[in-house]
C-alpha cells in the first residue's frame, strides 16, 4: 500500500480547504492509498512562503511518503515556474504526483512524459541561469570590479597569537574586527600548517635534539 500525502491551499479563511481534503480522501480511498499526512495553507497563492507546502516538502525529502495528491495545480504553487520546480523536485525524490482537476497522474504514461517535459524545462532553466551568472562575471571582470568575497586583511599570525594567549573568541574577533568563526578558522588553519611543518621534520632531527638534551 502507497503512503499519501494531501495538499490542500485556499487564499482567505471565509474559503474552507476541507472541501478539497474531502475530494482527495475519497481519490486516496479509491485507489487504496494510505494516508500519512494531510497538509493545508491559508494563504494566497501569490505568497513565495507556505507553511503547509513547506512542510509537505520536508517530509518529501525524508521519504515519508510515496504519492502527493492534490485538487488542483494552481493549489500547490504560486506560478508556473514554481509549480515545474515543485513537480522536478518531487519526481527527483521518487514521489508521484496526481492532480485531482487535471487527471495528472506522474505514475501513467501522460505523466511519465509530462515529467520528461518538466525535467527538459527545468534543465533549460538552470543552464540560462548559469549561463546568465558567467556573462555577469565576464562584464563585471572587464570593467574591472572585483568578483568574490573581498580577502581579510588581518594580520593572521596576530590573530593566532590573541587566541593561543588565552583571550576569548569575542575578544579577538572584537580587536581584529572579524567574526568569530573567522578566529576559529584562522586558529584551525595555523594548526593544519604547523602539523605539516612538523610532519616534514626527519624524525632523526629530533632523535639527535634528545640526545644533545
Amino acid at each position: 500500500m502507497k503512503k499519501v500525502a494531501l495538499y490542500s491551499r485556499v487564499s482567505t479563511s471565509d474559503q474552507h480547504p476541507e472541501t478539497q481534503l474531502c475530494d482527495l480522501r475519497e481519490l486516496a480511498k479509491q485507489r487504496g492509498f494510505e494516508i500519512v499526512g494531510e497538509y493545508t495553507d491559508v494563504i494566497s497563492g501569490a505568497k513565495s512562503k507556505r507553511p503547509g507546502l513547506d512542510r509537505l516538502m520536508s517530509d518529501a525529502r525524508r521519504h515519508r511518503f510515496d504519492v502527493v495528491l492534490v485538487a488542483a495545480f494552481d493549489r500547490i504553487a504560486r506560478n508556473v515556474r514554481h509549480f515545474l520546480e515543485v513537480l522536478d523536485e518531487l519526481h527527483h525524490l521518487g514521489v508521484e504526483f496526481i492532480s485531482l482537476r487535471e487527471n495528472i497522474d506522474t505514475s501513467g504514461p501522460l505523466g511519465r512524459a509530462m515529467v520528461v517535459i518538466v525535467g527538459a524545462i527545468a534543465e533549460l532553466e538552470r543552464s540560462l541561469i548559469v549561463e546568465r551568472v558567467k556573462a555577469g562575471m565576464r562584464r563585471a571582470k572587464l570593467e574591472g570590479r572585483r568578483i568574490g568575497r573581498v580577502p581579510l586583511n588581518i594580520d593572521r599570525e596576530q590573530v593566532v597569537a590573541d587566541r593561543k594567549s588565552g583571550m576569548s573568541l569575542t575578544m579577538v574577533a572584537k580587536k581584529h574586527r572579524i567574526s568569530r568563526a573567522s578566529v576559529c578558522r584562522l586558529v584551525r588553519e595555523a594548526a593544519v600548517i604547523q602539523s605539516k611543518v612538523i610532519a616534514q621534520v626527519p624524525q632523526t632531527h629530533f632523535t639527535e635534539l634528545e640526545t644533545a638534551a
